[in-house]
């Protein structure tokens, strides 16, 4: 398991379906090693606090091995590092195999799986597309967000390192389904 590619952005305003937007779901793939903090990456900042970050969602993971499947629906498009809002691009981190609770080391910090990405509009707003978000929930391809347990710095190229699991907790994979699938 590795970090494929630490990814970073500050909010910005947006016009999406005729009005201003705040957003910080633009990120550039950054070199070098990054501070990861208790809410958040040095360089990066999410626009709405109310559903966004916090402590229990101070960053955002995406595994690389999905990349090519939305190359394959989108067509071809271009999708650099950081295209679906995620501070870390993952390699061998996918939903079915994380648990909700891991603890894993990536560079010096110690981040906890704390729970799936529940796409907003502002996803569609990225590529120009509303449907996107129900497209990317429907895929279960959606990544999973980290608490910060211990504070340190990373980088591409390091190795990510689980360090706990509860055998008895649930995949991120398991609660999308749950939470997005479950029959009325």
């Amino acid at each position: 398991m590795k970090l494929v590619s630490v990814n970073v952005g500050r909010p910005r305003e947006v016009d999406f379906q005729g009005r201003r937007v705040s957003t910080g779901i633009f990120k550039q793939s950054v070199s070098g090693r990054v501070r990861v903090r208790r809410l958040n990456l040095d360089g990066d900042a999410q626009a709405d606090l109310s559903v966004h970050g916090g402590p229990d969602k101070a960053v955002y993971a995406y595994p690389v091995e999905h990349y090519d499947y939305w190359r394959r629906e989108l067509a071809g498009r271009d999708l650099p590092w950081g295209m679906f809002g995620e501070n870390f691009t993952t390699q061998g981190l996918r939903e079915d195999d994380v648990r909700i609770g891991d603890r894993f080391r990536i560079g010096s910090a110690g981040l906890v799986v704390t729970q799936p990405r529940l796409p907003c509009y502002k996803l569609g707003l990225k590529f120009d597309s509303p449907e996107m978000p129900k497209r990317f929930l429907a895929s279960r391809r959606t990544g999973f967000y980290l608490a910060v347990a211990q504070e340190g710095e990373a980088g591409a190229g390091d190795a990510i390192e689980l360090l706990e699991r509860n055998a008895n907790s649930i995949s991120v994979a398991d609660v999308t389904r749950l939470y997005a699938f479950q029959p009325n």
